[in-house]
């Protein structure tokens, strides 16, 4: 059993994957080029990616290739039709990141909800040292408590985040795009009403034909010029360009994203327009990425690969 893993880097360098050593003869490559793929798993019998495409043709070549193992929940990277005329199995993991998402998402709407950035850089710089007064609040900030909570996509790491926005003291509402209605006792809002009653609003949805470009200009002109956007699910959920403005001609308080349409950012991002501005927070993609979050996912795929090899069937997505 040959086992190769073509993006080790993704999952950081502190991470080890000598656990998959018991399954196989273990092949490791931190990164893999588009034009590599095919050479790297033409006789593979399981393949562990992250973003790599495995597409029609690259899997045309892969003949001996039984199983593709997933670092990540979401699979559209992978032909599933393709995988499943050819009986490869492809697994996921779930619900391995729940808990740093939803720490994630506060740790930037906190930063921004009291402009820490610029009280940071305030005493950093001696203005606190030089002051007369034991306190300085230039920049008045406000609590949560109180405060009107919108969450688009109510999953587990929805259901968390409304959790830890309920211990703060505010009132939860939620929207569905897909329709679905939730087992929750928090209120299910139109998309309107959730815009126009939201004091912040945090994005826990997947990428699809309900949710791509959900939040456009004409979402963020119908929001309270206080209110506080983060993004944590997919890029493609926001236009960029429209935020950027959205942000320029202050029509929302802030935004903290962590993800993009394009990873890496590209450096004609809209983004860099406004990076000089403390309400706006960016990160590259980590909020999923704490090392107990990175172990969990380790640990998912080496149970996957377990059943498999047992004829057994766990988070499988295509068989």
């Amino acid at each position: 059993m040959k086992i190769v893993a073509l993006e080790t880097g993704s999952m950081g360098k502190d991470m080890s994957f000598a656990c998959f050593e018991t399954y196989g003869d273990l092949v490791l490559y931190e990164g893999t080029l588009e034009n590599e793929v095919i050479d790297r798993i033409s006789d593979a019998d399981i393949v562990i990616i992250n973003k790599t495409d495995m597409n029609r043709e690259v899997l045309s070549k892969a003949n001996k290739l039984k199983l593709i193992c997933l670092t990540a929940t979401g699979f559209n990277n992978v032909d599933l039709v393709c995988c499943k005329e050819k009986g490869i199995v492809v697994s996921n993991v779930v619900g391995y990141s729940t808990p740093i998402v939803a720490q994630h998402t506060f740790a930037m709407l906190l930063s921004i909800y009291e402009h820490l950035n610029y009280y940071d850089e305030y005493v950093k710089q001696g203005g606190y040292a030089e002051g007369q007064s034991f306190t300085y609040i230039n920049r008045p900030f406000c609590e949560l408590q109180g405060k009107t909570y919108g969450i688009v996509g109510m999953g587990n790491i929805g259901r968390k985040v409304a959790q830890i926005a309920q211990a703060f003291g505010c009132k939860i509402v939620y929207f569905s795009a897909s329709g679905r209605k939730y087992d929750v006792e928090y209120d299910q809002v139109d998309f309107d009403t959730l815009l126009r009653e939201s004091d912040v609003i945090s994005l826990h949805c997947p990428l699809n034909e309900h949710t791509k470009y959900l939040f456009d200009y004409d979402a963020f002109e119908k929001m309270k010029k206080s209110t506080v956007l983060i993004n944590v699910a997919r890029g493609a959920v926001v236009v960029e360009k429209d935020l950027v403005h959205a942000l320029e001609e202050e029509l929302i308080a802030g935004a903290g994203i962590d993800v993009y349409e394009e990873e890496p950012l590209k450096k004609d991002s809209a983004y860099f327009r406004i990076k000089h501005l403390d309400n706006l927070i960016l990160t590259p993609h980590i909020g999923w990425g704490s090392t107990e979050a990175r172990q969990r996912c380790l640990d998912e795929i080496c149970l996957n690969i377990e059943a498999f090899l047992n004829g057994g069937s766990r988070n499988n997505v295509a068989k």
